[in-house]
């Protein structure tokens, strides 16, 4: 591995988080002398701050551009604990994994992502936030695997229809669809139908903020759980389990912590297709399979004409099962290096396929 012009390192893998796409290698710098950097606090961050991205676009080693932070806690689809820097600071391919400084010298991002349909940087890019990364990679180090607290339940957002129907004067806070029998929030009495506004004195604004959240409280602490039943507020104390078990034990589906699966690369998101979400829809309650929940302005999606309460049938010649099984085969055609993907989409009792091809990076 070659981290310095004309010097060559040796590296060792520590660790990787799929979830995060954050992985910790230990370097042998032999008898060079290396200069660390430091994480700085990316919550203290503010839209305006100006920041510098560092990296290697197009294999011009060293480039440094410079913008400010457009926008914080930017969720891109990337995974269900998205936390993400906006910044219009110049990242092209080539750029990820490097360093997004703050004026101070501290390392407050890491490039990751842009958005563009041209291949070039449009002044839309992102960096994971340093705090989550900070976490996952002391983890990483340390473990050799990441260790995120367990609540065990699926949710979905709370729409203004949904919060009337339930007596909640604002729609916020995560919509509990189901709990697992053998999880936490089961054993602290967390219902389906119950919305939960806060956890561990963090306010649960939108959906997504309880899945990260919850995975960065410790395991095996025991939390305040507030939520809003049959029109009521009460609170509940949830002892937390760790995700990394669950999972290798079973207890932990697909959609769990979250049913939407959105790719930010083809413009869309998708959830599992309920009698509750059928009906907020408008759609058949009959019908069964994944539904289109959202589709991104001037996205390749968007251009191709997809719309929001489609049911995507087959991808490909294969049947989609669910949106789980969805996400994994666009991951293992983007893998592959295809550029696009081939879907057959019903609307109003018709079916016609629609390829879309994936936004340049």
């Amino acid at each position: 591995m070659t981290l310095a012009d004309e010097t060559a390192f040796t590296a060792e893998v520590l660790g990787q988080d799929q979830k995060t796409d954050i992985a910790v290698l230990k370097i042998d710098p032999g008898d060079t002398d290396l200069t660390a950097v430091t994480f700085g606090d990316s919550d203290s961050l503010r839209v305006g701050d100006w920041v510098l991205a560092i990296g290697n676009p197009f294999g011009l080693g060293g480039t440094v551009t410079a913008g400010i932070v457009s926008a914080r806690g930017r969720d891109i689809g990337n995974g269900p604990y998205d936390d993400f820097i906006q910044t219009d600071a110049s990242i092209n391919r080539g750029n990820s994994g490097g360093p997004l400084f703050n004026t101070d010298g501290e390392v407050i991002g890491i490039n990751t992502a842009i958005f563009s349909q041209t291949g070039g940087s449009v002044g839309i890019g992102f960096a994971i936030s340093s705090n989550l990364a900070e976490r996952v990679t002391s983890q990483l180090a340390e473990y050799g695997t990441t260790r995120r607290g367990w609540l065990g339940v699926f949710i979905q957002e709370v729409t203004p229809d949904i919060a009337e129907s339930l007596g909640i004067d604002e729609a916020g806070g995560a919509l509990v669809s189901s709990v697992n029998e053998n999880s936490p929030a089961a054993a602290a009495g967390v219902e389906p139908g119950d919305v939960i506004t806060s956890f561990d004195g963090k306010t649960i604004e939108r959906m997504r903020d309880l899945p990260r959240i919850v995975a960065e409280t410790d395991i095996g602490a025991t939390v305040d759980v507030v939520l809003y039943r049959n029109g009521k507020k009460m609170t509940v104390k949830v002892t937390l389990g760790e995700l990394e078990k669950a999972e290798l034990v079973g207890l932990v589906g697909e959609q769990e912590e979250g049913e939407t699966k959105s790719f930010i690369k083809l413009g869309f998101s998708v959830e599992n297709l309920t009698d509750s979400l059928a009906e907020e829809l408008g759609l058949n309650q009959d019908l069964r399979g994944v539904v289109v929940t959202e589709v991104a302005p001037n996205s390749p999606a968007f251009e191709k004409g997809l719309e929001v309460g489609d049911i995507v049938r087959r991808f490909g010649q294969r049947q989609v099962k669910d949106a789980g099984d969805l996400a994994s085969s666009i991951e293992e055609t983007k893998s592959a290096g295809r550029a696009g993907v081939l879907l057959l989409i019903e609307r109003d009792g018709r079916e016609r396929f629609v390829q879309i091809s994936f936004a340049e990076e």
